[in-house]
């Protein structure tokens, strides 16, 4: 019982750890997409507004994928666990 509880914690751990860079990984590639643009085509630096929008877009977008991905584990865990108990009108 002990092991499974440990097993679980540390999953939960993990996806703390996905959804971080989930959040994080899209705003950096755009902020570095902008510092490249700015270092080697010489644009302005008002390429990074609209990096760090689409950055941010990107983010939220990859974080509300992670949300559902756990809310239909978490259904489809709620749905084993009651199918395998036993009511008054599914003993038979």
């Amino acid at each position: 019982m002990q092991v499974k509880r440990m097993s679980e914690i540390l999953g939960q751990f993990a996806m703390v750890g996905q959804l971080g860079l989930s959040l994080l990984m899209p705003l950096l590639m755009c902020l570095l997409a902008c510092y490249l643009m700015c270092a080697k085509l010489s644009v302005g630096t008002w390429v990074y507004i609209p990096g760090f929008i689409l950055g941010l877009g990107g983010s939220m977008t990859t974080a509300y994928k992670v949300y559902l991905s756990v809310i239909h584990k978490e259904e489809k865990k709620k749905k084993a666990k009651n199918s395998s108990e036993v009511s008054f009108n599914r003993h038979f």
